[in-house]
């Protein structure tokens, strides 16, 4: 019962909290901050604030994924440890960038997240001993929280171009801005600063992927004797890779940029969550199965 309840109080804070930053960041009329605050980012009680749903979060999956002898990591736990990590690397990025207009959808994706191994508990994990295993893991989640924070970054930029170029109306006079930015679009650095800190992220992201990939070689060779097998998981991480690959090649010798990146970025996103997410929700609820 205690287990259940500290999952539904991890999820209300969340939700709370996306809620405050909904109210206070997406409303027409935002109201202006205390006097000595900065105008946009997160104020020190909402930063110190964030770390209370992280606290119980992370203690959650310690005690589901690290405690026990026989730790249980479904595509439940992968969702709720990847939006954990997204929100903790949120937290310390806002201290160098200020990234008004993320907090209400990478808070709410975390609420929704939060209690699914209370719902779909999944099975144990028979390789959990493994020291090849563990650096997998780890490694995967650090990149797919990574890919999850830039997929949303992308998205945001996005949003704000379309405002850029939508909300001007009438003749433009020289060096007249293409359109207003309200709401929390007023406050976010300028496009380019937006561009770079996203190839930046996609960037990390990919080295992790990267290690993600050769450490599952080890795994796979230490366990089957084979370095890599054919599956439905193999075969989506590559692709995915390969997607990713392809978008910084792009980027690098031809510039590609708008929603050229945000295509290629969403392709590879949604493969990335085909090779396990959604590989073991296969495997857990439709087919009942547990981990091989």
């Amino acid at each position: 019962m205690a287990y259940i309840l500290l999952h539904a109080v991890t999820c209300a804070v969340y939700a709370g909290l996306a809620l405050h930053f909904w109210r206070t960041r997406w409303s027409a009329r935002p109201a202006a901050p205390p006097a000595g605050e900065p105008a946009g980012g997160l104020r020190a009680w909402e930063r110190a604030a964030l770390l209370v749903p992280l606290a119980l979060h992370g203690w959650l999956l310690y005690a589901d994924v690290v405690a026990p002898a026989q730790p249980r990591f479904g595509f439940a736990h992968a969702l709720s440890a990847m939006l954990w990590l997204a929100v903790l690397f949120y937290w310390a990025e806002s201290f160098f960038y200020n990234l008004e207009g993320m907090q209400a959808p990478v808070l709410a994706l975390a609420a929704l997240t939060a209690p699914l191994p209370a719902i779909f508990p999944g099975y144990a994990t028979t390789h959990a001993a493994s020291l090849e295993f563990k650096l997998h893991l780890v490694l995967a989640m650090l990149a797919y929280s990574l890919f999850t924070i830039a997929i949303l970054h992308a998205l945001l930029m996005a949003v704000v171009e379309r405002r850029l170029h939508g909300a001007h109306k009438g003749p433009m006079a020289i060096g007249e801005p293409l359109g207003p930015l309200r709401g929390p679009f007023a406050s976010l650095p300028p496009l380019l600063t937006l561009e770079r800190l996203l190839f930046r992220l996609i960037g990390a992201a990919f080295a992790l992927l990267t290690l993600t990939l050769a450490s599952g070689i080890v795994f796979s060779e230490s366990l089957f004797g084979r370095p890599i097998r054919f599956d439905h998981k193999s075969v989506f991480a590559v692709v995915s890779w390969l997607t990713f690959a392809a978008l910084l090649v792009g980027r690098h010798f031809y510039g590609w940029r708008g929603r050229t990146a945000l295509r290629w970025t969403l392709a590879g996103f949604v493969l990335l969550l085909l090779a396990y997410v959604g590989s073991r929700f296969v495997l857990e609820v439709v087919l009942g199965r547990g981990a091989t």
